[in-house]
């Protein structure tokens, strides 16, 4: 028995054979061509195919894992009608007289290897991306196949490392788990990995060819995999594969039980959501409302600014779906790492400490007034919360208030109908507003802890830098006593306070929260269950463990 060591992706138990995967090998012709003009031809062919298999995987990924998970896809789509890239390939066709896939291979390799030489973590993690469409050009212009490596049978994947489309692509009912050489915790594949709730090892460094077609456990819970295991550690964690499922189907017993704990205190479970394609995930959860709608990707999946019309529409669909759930919407929260090239932004050394989310909302009146409009007009189709990000004074709220009031009287003259009753909160995801939440919450109904981005600014560590992950501390005394502190000045101030942050999905927090008061507790919705099952074995009554993290 061979045992390899990873890092997981999530809690899980995969058993069965393994496929080792290879991307297909090829051989680019160096010949020069007389004529570019057939080379042209070829690329452009090659071009529109791949982007019409990216259109594809977008809507598979959708299905699978959501729209946060599907957003690199678009990326991509965007990529092959890039003028830049593209004039970069055909001037290697024209000026060079070389063949489309040598041009396709060396145009989006040299675009890649710009974004790595960036400085920004962000856009160097993009030339992985760049490849991967490039590989794809590469592949089609080749005529290769690349859907038929993953077999014909249920198997673990193991590979050097995964893109995105390949991810997307897999055959999931023939799909036990995956194990990579490469890759991080924070990667589009372990994103994908994770929504689509596959057990999968990352940063496998001893993963082998020999492996292919031999017998394997892969044991999330210890990191690890296990080659040709011994029939005691088939037997003893094939017993623990089955209490998963069992714990699984159990889960689903706990739909329509509120959550209520043991000594009677009941909080709201609302689901996070990136658009409309993701309603179906929230009833099948059986989330009670929607605790943040991310209406940023209303515009990353829009090639120009959308209309007050389009968004109407896109918000109109999910409260008339989940009518009468509280549905809140986050107003549009670009910049930082959520960069849109029609909006034209500049270039910043900090952009997580820049111009972004109400900073370009409060300068751009026009822009927010679309959106701010669309959301009143939606608002008569269902129960809707609207919620400014990025909020850090009175100034902040006072300005967005204003705009929106200015929106609901122009539509009242437009005789367009409204809702009366719409809740309006903020993002709580900096420390001056944690600090100032007594202030800030005297003029809203709500307050949501956004606690990826208050971990960020609390212990200055870049959420995009791969290399500060060891620095990470999402559970640093400081951010659990500003959690704590945006509470007591909420409650204090009438204020229902939630978390829609990663941390609320955190199960070795759930009793922490719930003894610091919170309200609701918004997660991704493959979450909403197993934290029900939490709240309601828990026993506020009882005196709380010492090292529970309070």
């Amino acid at each position: 028995m061979q045992v390899a060591t990873g890092s997981s992706i999530l809690n899980g138990i995969a058993i069965g054979k393994i496929r080792v995967y290879k991307a297909p090998e090829y051989k680019i012709n160096e010949d020069i061509v007389e004529d570019p003009i057939p080379e042209l031809n070829r690329f452009e062919q090659a071009r529109v195919k791949v982007q019409e298999q990216q259109q594809v995987l977008y809507d598979k990924a959708v299905k699978a894992a959501g729209e946060d998970s599907a957003a690199i896809f678009q990326f991509h789509m965007d990529m092959l009608d890039d003028d830049d890239l593209l004039d970069a390939c055909k001037s290697i066709m024209v000026e060079q007289h070389h063949t489309a896939e040598y041009a396709a291979q060396h145009g989006f390799e040299n675009v890649a290897q710009m974004f790595k030489d960036m400085d920004d973590p962000y856009f160097q993690a993009r030339s992985a991306d760049v490849l991967d469409v490039g590989n794809s050009v590469v592949a089609s212009l080749l005529g290769l196949d690349t859907e038929s490596l993953q077999g014909t049978e249920p198997s673990i994947l193991v590979a050097e490392d995964l893109a995105p489309s390949e991810t997307v692509r897999l055959d999931k009912s023939l799909l036990l788990g995956m194990i990579t050489r490469e890759g991080s915790s924070t990667s589009h594949t372990a994103i994908l990995a994770r929504s689509m709730n596959l057990p999968t090892l990352i940063q496998c460094k001893d993963i082998a060819d020999d492996w292919d077609g031999k017998f394997a456990i892969l044991d999330g819970y210890n990191s690890c995999v296990y080659i040709e295991p011994t029939q005691d550690l088939i037997d003893s964690l094939t017993k623990k594969h089955n209490e998963d499922l069992k714990q699984e189907a159990l889960l689903q017993e706990l739909k329509g039980k509120t959550n209520t704990t043991i000594d009677g205190k009941t909080i709201k479970v609302y689901a996070n959501i990136g658009g409309p394609q993701d309603v179906g995930a929230v009833q099948a959860n059986d989330a009670e409302g929607v605790g943040l709608f991310r209406s940023e990707f209303v515009y990353l999946n829009s090639k120009e600014d959308p209309s007050e019309e389009e968004q109407f529409q896109a918000y109109k669909r999910v409260l008339e779906t989940l009518a009468p759930k509280l549905v809140v919407i986050r107003t549009c929260d670009i910049g930082a790492d959520k960069t849109i090239d029609y909006m034209n932004l500049d270039k910043e050394a900090n952009p997580a400490l820049g111009y972004r989310a109400i900073r370009i909302c409060l300068t751009r009146k026009d822009f927010f007034k679309r959106q701010l409009r669309a959301l009143l007009r939606a608002s008569a189709y269902g129960n809707l919360g609207i919620m400014f990000p990025m909020v850090n004074s009175l100034r902040d709220v006072r300005e967005s208030k204003e705009i929106l009031a200015e929106c609901r009287r122009e539509l009242a003259n437009e005789g367009q109908k409204v809702a009366d009753n719409i809740q309006i909160g903020i993002m709580v995801e900096t420390p001056a507003a944690a600090i100032c939440a007594d202030i800030l919450a005297k003029e809203v109904d709500f307050l949501s802890l956004g606690t990826n981005d208050l971990t960020q600014y609390t212990l200055a560590v870049d959420r995009q830098n791969a290399k500060l992950e060891p620095f990470t501390n999402t559970h640093h005394p400081a951010v659990l006593r500003e959690i704590k502190m945006t509470i007591d000045a909420g409650h204090k101030n009438g204020c229902w306070v939630g978390i829609c942050g990663e941390l609320g999905a955190d199960p070795t927090l759930t009793e922490t929260f719930l003894r610091m008061g919170i309200d609701e507790l918004s997660v991704n919705a493959r979450s909403v269950l197993p934290l029900r099952k939490i709240i309601r074995s828990t026993d506020l009554s009882k005196p709380a463990s010492d090292d529970l993290q309070l």
